[in-house]
């Protein structure tokens, strides 16, 4: 970040200058009109604005609370220690934390130091983001959804992304045009907003979640819908790149949430293929090996004998004298 940025967020707002005078506790009237701490984006933006920022109060604790609107926390210098739900996140310098409208969370005090940047967004201020990472994306959608969801429930997306060095000139940009003041466009800060979610879906790897199960869930049906519908000629590799995951990733995500390796699901659904087209139709063996797939007869002998105990032409014999169908 640019040393005259940096410098500018540095000074002592005068809230933390009170603070610094002995104010020991968060002025409350400042964030909310109500008797639950829920942070009041009609207190946080203007009428008509989608986003604002704001840096982040230093020098105390601040208590636990939630927001009716949706928080990003990217720390510029230092690192910010948040705890929510009793896990205790330390989010350092240029990462993010994003945080939805039902998220409870508290953080403990930052030094002087430690300069993090809070963006105040409304919900519809990510449909631009949206529709530029694309509805048919699948991380994306989740992504979104989790930002945009109607459901109460707090979750979180961290993402350790120091190193992706286009995100960080973008999130520079932004807090440079909204911090000055130059930042009134809306649409300019959504499509900022926009590349920001492209890069973030390629980063997802360095990503940590509140809800895994739920991510997680999501990755198994989309490979066994792919596996289902592109069994003949699916991969690996055009799933890793669908999905926007290194290999190593993915893979051990589906190990997890099926018990089987992506070959091992592959060859099961080609293999029932095989076996359907053999009770079910006339093709040779040789027609019904290319059109599940397989490009190599021998393996496929193999493999289907491994599985069976016995040679496709028997099985085909044995499984229509008894018109059933063993999978």
């Amino acid at each position: 970040m640019q040393q005259e940025l940096l410098d500018h967020l540095k000074k002592i707002t005068e809230e933390e200058q009170k603070i610094l005078d002995g104010s020991a506790e968060v002025d409350k009237e400042l964030y909310t009109s109500g008797r639950d701490f829920i942070v009041d984006s009609r207190k946080m933006l203007d009428e008509g604005k989608l986003i604002t920022v704001r840096t982040h109060t230093r020098f105390v604790h601040f208590p636990a609370h939630r927001h009716n609107f949706i928080e990003v926390l990217y720390v510029c210098e230092g690192s910010v220690t948040n705890i929510i739900d009793g896990k205790k996140v330390v989010v350092g310098k240029g990462e993010l934390l994003f945080l939805n409208q039902y998220t409870r969370h508290e953080l403990l005090p930052a030094g002087e130091n430690d300069i993090a940047i809070n963006f105040m967004i409304l919900p519809e201020f990510f449909d631009v983001a949206y529709s530029m990472t694309g509805r048919n994306n699948v991380l994306a959608d989740f992504l979104v959804n989790i930002l945009r969801q109607d459901e109460e429930r707090g979750q979180y997306l961290y993402f350790k992304v120091s190193e992706v060095l286009q995100i960080q000139n973008l999130l520079e940009n932004m807090i440079y045009s909204l911090v000055t003041g130059k930042g009134e466009n809306n649409r300019i800060n959504q499509t900022t907003m926009g590349l920001i979610f492209l890069y973030l879906v390629d980063s997802v790897q360095y990503v940590e979640m509140r809800v895994p199960n739920q991510y997680e869930n999501m990755i198994s049906m989309t490979t066994l819908d792919y596996i289902e519908q592109k069994y003949k000629t699916a991969t690996l590799t055009e799933l890793c790149e669908l999905l926007h995951l290194p290999m190593h990733v993915l893979s051990k995500m589906i190990k997890k949430t099926t018990g089987f390796n992506f070959k091992e699901l592959l060859q099961r659904k080609r293999l029932n293929k095989s076996v359907e087209l053999m009770c079910d139709t006339d093709l040779a063996i040789s027609d019904i090996i290319a059109a599940v797939g397989y490009e190599n007869n021998s393996y496929f002998h193999r493999v289907f004998k491994e599985r069976y105990h016995m040679t496709p032409r028997a099985f085909r014999e044995e499984n229509r004298q008894q018109a059933q169908v063993r999978l």
